[in-house]
């Protein structure tokens, strides 16, 4: 007979026992995430100063970069927590909490990606009429479908994985809360839980994908017809964002579109800590580096602070 027993909370394994490797493990995540929060906020304060970045591109831009914050926010610190004191311990609401919130703001990055491929779609093939297709209201108007698809579709799995029963283990095999793991110890018949998640994982996935591949089909013909330099101009505007669906993609696909949770199938927590830490990173460096406009921004706001600072 099962042991039923009310859990209150979970014991989160991590990565390593090694300590010398946890030292690392702390160091390295520490640095990521600083970086991250510091180049993803440099992004929010830019475009909300710079008069020559109001657009719909980097208003955009400005909410990736607040969900880069958010998503990497909602784990990376708990398990640093975890690290330096050595508490692996987490209350069943708190990892309630971290696995709503994680998933909240990882799905809308998918969507709001969807909505950038088409801001790019609209200003390379329709650029004379860009500022009126894409309006201050229309795309305040697509950030919020972007968040009520994501609660929409998510809030049923998540809801059940919060009904789930645990009879003899409160181990988490992870870094943080993550579904896989969870109905890897839980006791209840997870089988209409997992073809849940994975067909919303696949319905995100499509819809998504869909919108970005048919934008850049679009972008690519109209490209095409451009001369050299047009083209070269054309492509640097697009770039740096279809690096950073590459990675989101090709990350999420690895990691989440996997068999039954209860099968022998490890989850990679390598690459999901990767995903957390490396991604919300590289991506304000992608988006500066490959920008003319968000580096002149950034050297003329420095300029400012410099000369305040002298007076």
């Amino acid at each position: 007979m099962r042991n039923h027993t009310v859990i209150t909370t979970f014991i989160i394994l991590g990565l390593t026992e090694d300590p010398q490797l946890q030292v690392l493990l702390f160091i390295f995540l520490l640095t990521t995430y600083t970086l991250s929060v510091t180049g993803n906020l440099m992004i929010i304060f830019l475009t909300m100063v710079d008069l020559h970045l109001k657009t719909p591109m980097y208003f955009f831009l400005q909410n990736f970069s607040f969900l880069e914050i958010s998503f990497t926010t909602a784990s990376i610190p708990r398990f640093l927590y975890s690290i330096s004191t050595g508490d692996r311990t987490i209350s069943y609401n708190a990892c309630a909490v971290q696995l709503f919130f994680t998933y909240l703001f990882g799905v809308t990055e998918f969507f709001l990606l969807a909505a950038m491929s088409y801001d790019r779609y609209v200003a390379i093939c329709k650029p004379l009429h860009y500022m009126t297709i894409m309006s201050n209201r229309v795309c305040k108007t697509m950030i919020i479908c972007c968040w009520v698809a994501t609660f929409v579709i998510i809030l049923p799995p998540v809801s059940l994985v919060f009904t789930l029963e645990f009879c003899n283990s409160n181990v988490i095999d992870h870094f943080g809360c993550d579904v896989t793991p969870i109905l890897k110890i839980s006791c209840s018949d997870t089988w209409l839980i997992e073809q849940m998640v994975i067909a919303c994982a696949v319905l995100i996935f499509i819809i998504t994908f869909v919108c970005v591949v048919l934008s850049y089909i679009h972008i690519i013909r109209t490209i095409l017809k451009f001369s050299s330099q047009q083209r070269i101009k054309a492509f640097s505007t697009c770039s740096s964002h279809l690096i950073v669906v590459s990675i989101t993609y090709s990350s999420c696909i690895f990691i989440y579109i996997k068999p039954s949770a209860k099968d022998e199938v490890k989850i990679n927590k390598g690459v999901s800590v990767l995903v957390s830490s490396i991604s919300p990173m590289l991506n304000p460096f992608i988006y500066t580096l490959r920008n003319k406009q968000v580096k002149q921004a950034f050297n003329d706001s420095l300029k400012k602070i410099t000369f305040f600072l002298k007076k």
